[in-house]
């Protein structure tokens, strides 16, 4: 763990290495991935099939391709009752946050007559990856399906690996609660490129988005372009900015509680109290040693994490944005002060009582957010990554009299005569 502070003499050169790190895929990852999706572009259900038995243990032939809806419900009706309320909280919540996120249609006539706008309107298809054995998140699941829901998708098609057969029966009750209507006993990159070209009894989608490893991120970034993506999920990342009325447990909690997810996860904390920061970090330490998932999570604090001294809190927040993390909180007790400040971030929880972990659950925003200082021209996922927009204008006469000169003097410029003409020939120019 990056101990720094500030006042040094070499913290700048120290803190833009961290902010540098990069902790992603490899040209190894990149080259195999590209290999899978040749494969399944060229041989399709026959790829898929040889690959899933070999890397997930199990022949989709004898297994089932596809999961009955039936067994979903049968999935949901099966939790323990205080479980099955708090995927139906999530869920509501979920949807209201992401209802108030659909866009208007525009329609409108402007002072010369033209009538312009712009008009909304869903993807036909879109495919959600969804994580199978050790990382098996129903929440995941919950925040990627209903947004394409609520945008009015009319196809959406799930991909799940199912190792040696199995898949976690959490999974398939979040499916049945979200309305998928489609899941595929598949994953990895054959997954994806399954999605996005097709396979067998697999129709292609406009839109794949979902969390995955590296090789489920890497096969998304290469497919952009034959379909839309989310975004190129990285690693997590956590910032927090405390002062020393926090209490050091909580923040060493929140710490943790992204570094348990992979061992490549990055786990900051800005203070401006020394004392705190070694509390916060002799914390850590003790709790390392009860957690289920300390072996991880020490992994990552260990080779990733950082806790970083600064004069006032204020003076974090330009370091922040250079980070452009994943999730900010501010867990003082005037959040708003520093969060007018912030310029880059995935998602803030403002306050003390705002632990990252209520986001990736019950509170309604979308858990699904930018890494790798992607926050910096990227947002996390919402009811736009399933929608796209169609402008529109419409012109009379009159209208395309007072717009067509300049239209024909400017393609005249840029030595495109027929778009001159098509203009110039209703206006009658002689050109």
């Amino acid at each position: 763990m990056i101990r720094l502070n500030a006042a040094d003499a070499g913290f700048a050169t120290a803190f833009t290495a961290l902010v540098e790190d990069r902790r992603e895929s490899s040209a190894d990852v990149a080259r195999d991935v590209a290999a899978i999706i040749a494969d399944v572009r060229t041989r399709g259900a026959d790829a898929v099939r040889d690959l899933t038995l070999r890397l997930d243990r199990h022949d989709l032939d004898t297994t089932g391709w596809r999961i009955d809806a039936s067994v979903c419900a049968d999935a949901y009706a099966a939790l323990e009752p205080e479980l099955r309320a708090a995927l139906d909280l999530a869920a509501g919540r979920i949807r209201a946050y992401h209802e108030r996120q659909k866009p208007a249609d525009t329609d409108y006539i402007d002072p010369v007559g033209v009538r312009l706008g712009a008009r909304w309107r869903p993807v036909d298809a879109a495919g959600l990856y969804v994580p199978g054995g050790r990382a098996a998140y129903p929440s995941s699941l919950l925040m990627n399906a209903i947004p394409a829901k609520v945008a009015g998708v009319g196809r959406l098609a799930m991909v799940t690996p199912t190792p040696d057969g199995q898949i976690n029966p959490l999974v398939l009750a979040a499916a049945h609660l979200a309305g998928v209507d489609e899941i595929w006993r598949i994953g990895g990159a054959q997954g994806v490129a399954a999605l996005a070209y097709g396979a067998g009894d697999i129709a292609p989608v406009d839109v794949i988005t979902g969390p995955g490893n590296a090789w489920v991120a890497e096969a998304k970034r290469q497919l952009y372009g034959v379909v839309g993506i989310d975004m190129v999920a990285g690693p997590s990342e956590i910032v927090v900015v405390a002062d020393a009325l926090n209490d050091p447990e909580w923040t060493a909690a929140d710490l943790l509680s992204q570094a348990e997810h992979d061992v490549t996860t990055q786990s900051i904390l800005f203070t401006d109290d020394s004392a705190y920061a070694d509390a916060v970090a002799d914390a850590v330490d003790r709790q390392l040693n009860t957690l289920a998932t300390g072996a991880v999570a020490r992994q990552a604090w260990e080779a990733n994490g950082a806790i970083i001294v600064v004069a006032t809190l204020a003076d974090a927040m330009p370091l922040v944005d250079r980070l452009a993390p994943e999730h900010l909180q501010l867990a003082v007790d005037e959040p708003q002060t520093l969060f007018d400040r912030v310029r880059h971030a995935g998602s803030v929880f403002l306050g003390r009582h705002t632990p990252e972990a209520i986001g990736d659950y019950v509170a309604g925003p979308n858990h699904v957010l930018p890494t790798g200082r992607r926050a910096r021209f990227a947002s996390g996922l919402s009811v736009l990554d399933f929608m796209k927009r169609t402008s529109f204008l419409g012109l009379d006469e009159t209208a395309l009299a007072e717009l067509g000169p300049a239209t024909v003097k400017m393609a005249e410029a840029e030595g495109l005569p027929a778009h001159a003409r098509s203009v110039a020939l209703r206006l009658r120019m002689n050109r």
